[in-house]
């Protein structure tokens, strides 16, 4: 039978102003207990703990409401489970130290790349990698080059973006900056940036059923449905299976290679620690 205490249902707006000022001006509880399950206590001191030191009033109250409720049903799910499950003890202390280990050797490696990993990865290395590593870089899906403006119909100078976002002008760019910083609802201006051409396809509706073919034959598109006025210029473009290019992998080799240092530090750091263990005979091993 479970016995618990009905503080956390039960107890007034006034207790809880008062949990919330013990907290904030640091007053002790003395041990009080305010929820009891089975055999297991809930202290006020394990709530002031767990509190935001900001809350108030109702905040207060709503969160050790929730605190008290969540840690009641925490230990039934425990005393359940415990009914139910035969636990061999010795297989449930190695895997009790097992998981122990991991956790500090994963917080000292955490604590070991935070310090010592260089993050610093220049331009020609990147191109270095990608480089010997073609064969690496396929392209799964069709990639685009473009410039896009999305912008409402009642928009004023919408005729000129007609004439802009072709960039065969010198000033186009500029003009065609000036306008989508003011009236444009969407747009996409960085030309030397690679896009998913299914990115694309969330923010202009085109309609396609072969992506390759519409992209060897377009170019510039303009579109209008009753709110919007859409304005493409395909600047370049790649097709999946094809190598991709330097400039889409970037930031994927980037990552490709920091990972690499990850490993390749935690490898000298075990190993220094194998020989330093070594040299000072800290260890034994027996044949």
């Amino acid at each position: 039978m479970l016995r618990l205490h009905t503080i956390c249902a039960m107890v007034s707006l006034a207790f809880f102003v008062f949990i919330s000022s013990c907290k904030n001006n640091g007053d002790k509880s003395d041990g009080k207990i305010i929820a009891k399950a089975f055999d297991k206590n809930l202290f006020l001191d394990d709530l002031l703990n767990a509190m935001p030191p900001k809350l108030k009033g109702k905040d207060s109250a709503s969160f050790a409401s929730n605190f008290i409720n969540g840690w009641v049903k925490k230990q039934v799910l425990i005393h359940k489970a415990e009914e139910n499950i035969t636990i061999d003890q010795k297989d449930f202390e190695e895997k009790l130290e097992n998981y122990k280990n991991s956790l500090i050797t994963y917080a000292y490696e955490r604590e070991l790349i935070r310090q010592k990993l260089d993050t610093n990865i220049s331009d020609l290395e990147i191109e270095k990698y990608y480089n010997e590593n073609k064969d690496d870089f396929e392209l799964k899906e069709n990639i685009v080059k473009v410039v896009y403006v999305k912008v409402n119909n009642s928009s004023p100078k919408i005729n000129k973006v007609g004439e802009w976002y072709k960039l065969k002008g010198p000033k186009d760019r500029e003009q065609l900056e000036s306008f989508c910083y003011q009236f444009a609802d969407n747009y996409f201006l960085d030309d030397k940036s690679w896009l998913l051409f299914n990115d694309l396809l969330k923010e202009i509706p085109i309609k396609t059923y072969n992506q390759e073919q519409f992209l060897q034959n377009n170019r510039y598109i303009e579109m209008k449905d009753s709110l919007y006025s859409y304005f493409v210029n395909i600047l370049g473009f790649k097709i999946k299976d094809n190598l991709s290019p330097l400039g889409f992998e970037k930031e994927n080799i980037r990552n490709i290679m920091i990972n690499k240092r990850k490993m390749e530090l935690i490898d000298k750091m075990q190993n220094d620690l194998y020989k330093e263990a070594e040299k000072n005979n800290d260890f034994e091993i027996f044949k």
